[in-house]
């Protein structure tokens, strides 16, 4: 097993800020932490399993028929994880709304299996599969802290015992920047994060 296949997905080809995949789940569910945490979970969990899934029936699945045969088995996957996160999170569900079907034909769990586990062995493809989810939700949770924290005030996460889930920010709770919380702020964040890393990435590649 390569190790690189992991650690690539975090930074170097990472989905959302390097090679700018899953932009619709990315400024859809991004509003709050809790979702993009549901979110990255139900990504990390469809892509290491169908990455493994699709390597281990690569020399099965006919040429012809290999894009719906790759459908199908996202579509199981992502049929359990809908019906985990219903039974179990069902605030979270119900704020994923349909965003979570959609996870079928994300590109990014088509691309790695066309790109990636249709060419490598199962280990690497299920590194490759677990460090692009990762690298998914990483960006997914540093988008909607960002958008959250500035746009509500508060930073909501799973309720657990006797904590509410909700943490508020005392001055911004108050005055938040509402189109934070809008698609427009949604899309400006994007922009200057984009911007950002590929500031890094080019510093790094100049030296």
């Amino acid at each position: 097993m390569n190790i690189k296949e992991f650690t690539k997905g975090l930074f170097k080809e990472n989905p959302t800020f390097i090679i700018m995949l899953g932009m619709c789940p990315t400024l859809g569910v991004t509003t709050q932490v809790v979702n993009a945490l549901g979110m990255g979970a139900a990504v990390i969990f469809v892509l290491t399993f169908s990455n493994i899934l699709i390597s281990a029936l690569k020399k099965i699945i006919p040429d012809c028929v290999r894009i719906p045969c790759y459908i199908v088995v996202i579509a199981c996957f992502v049929s359990i994880v809908e019906m985990v996160m219903h039974a179990y999170l069902p605030s979270v569900f119900n704020a994923l709304g349909v965003y979570l079907p959609l996870v079928v034909v994300n590109c990014i769990i088509l691309g790695r299996a066309e790109a990636f586990a249709n060419k490598n062995s199962v280990g690497d493809s299920a590194l490759d599969g677990l460090g692009m989810g990762l690298g998914f939700t990483m960006s997914l949770t540093l988008i909607a802290l960002i958008r959250e924290v500035i746009g509500a005030g508060t930073i909501t996460l799973i309720p657990i015992g006797s904590f509410s889930g909700t943490i508020t920010i005392p001055g911004l709770s108050a005055n938040p920047v509402r189109v934070m919380s809008l698609a427009a702020g949604a899309l400006l964040l994007m922009g200057l994060l984009k911007a950002f890393f590929q500031y890094l990435q080019n510093r790094k590649e100049a030296r």
